[in-house]
């Protein structure tokens, strides 16, 4: 897997290459690049996917810069900046920092898709999102969060891995998602560092900034989601000048692990619309 060094820190990256459009594939807390495999397998032939690691505690190089959610804002610009990606169609599943750089940084957009996401006042999200924030305002927190999420029988429960998707995740994604944060000091600071340093006001300010955002959007949102209110998904798609909504059942919030190739043709479709 290819790194490139930004002012933050090495951040991995997938680029499947070639000359089609660019799709720059975002995941979220707890997650990587893997997030979305089923997602690239489907359109790699035809379009350019590129899928960062970003820090969220699945890294695997610590960063030079303690993380924020602020600081992974600006990450992700100067990612596309260093690798010169144009005419972008950015793509982000969970976390809410596509809709911050969509409104900041869109020059080098030339499409957003916004799919089951933190959004308003949905940040941290739900009782996951609570409870990842606790365990990193608490000594010895983190830790023990990694060592609950990691036991097998207690991955299905609907505070941890089991509210995302419908269906369990295979236990090697989880394993490799949670090393990390299980080998490497480091990382569960870079990982406590960004979660305790959320702003509440971030997404209510990006939603102001997606009233500007007058390119084609997207947004995917899963009717089952424990975490993201439904509700987000229609308001997102009416704020944004040119948004359209698409609703998906059968799926929570991991709608590229739940759902794929639904979602891999609704990405190809939307991208050909120009």
């Amino acid at each position: 897997m290819p790194e490139i060094e930004l002012s933050a820190g090495t951040v991995a990256y997938e680029d499947t290459g070639g000359e089609g459009p660019v799709v720059v594939l975002l995941h979220g807390l707890l997650h990587d690049a893997s997030v979305w495999r089923h997602v690239v397998a489907e359109l790699r032939t035809d379009h350019r996917l590129v899928a960062p690691t970003l820090p969220y505690g699945a890294h695997r190089t610590p960063m030079t810069r303690p993380p924020t959610p602020d600081l992974v804002n600006e990450l992700i610009a100067e990612f596309l900046d260093r690798l010169d990606l144009r005419d972008v169609t950015l793509v982000e599943s969970d976390c809410g920092r596509a809709q911050t750089v969509a409104a900041r940084h869109p020059e080098r957009l030339a499409r957003l898709v916004l799919i089951s996401c933190e959004a308003f006042d949905n940040y941290p999200p739900g009782l996951p999102g609570r409870m990842i924030g606790l365990a990193c305002r608490v000594p010895g927190g983190v830790p023990l969060l990694v060592r609950v999420l990691g036991r097998k029988p207690l991955r299905r429960l609907p505070v941890g891995f089991g509210a995302l998707t419908k269906r369990p995740l295979p236990d090697e994604l989880v394993d490799r998602w949670l090393r990390p944060l299980r080998t490497d000091p480091a990382i569960r600071r870079d990982f406590r560092h960004y979660n305790t340093h959320v702003r509440r006001t971030e997404l209510l300010e990006a939603a102001q900034g997606l009233r500007r955002f007058d390119r084609p959007a997207l947004v995917v949102w899963a009717t089952e989601d424990l975490m993201m209110p439904r509700e987000h998904g229609r308001m997102l798609a009416e704020l944004l000048p040119q948004g359209r909504l698409v609703e998906l059942r059968n799926t929570r919030t991991l709608i590229a692990e739940d759902r794929p190739q639904r979602l891999a043709s609704l990405l190809r479709w939307f991208v050909a619309q120009g």
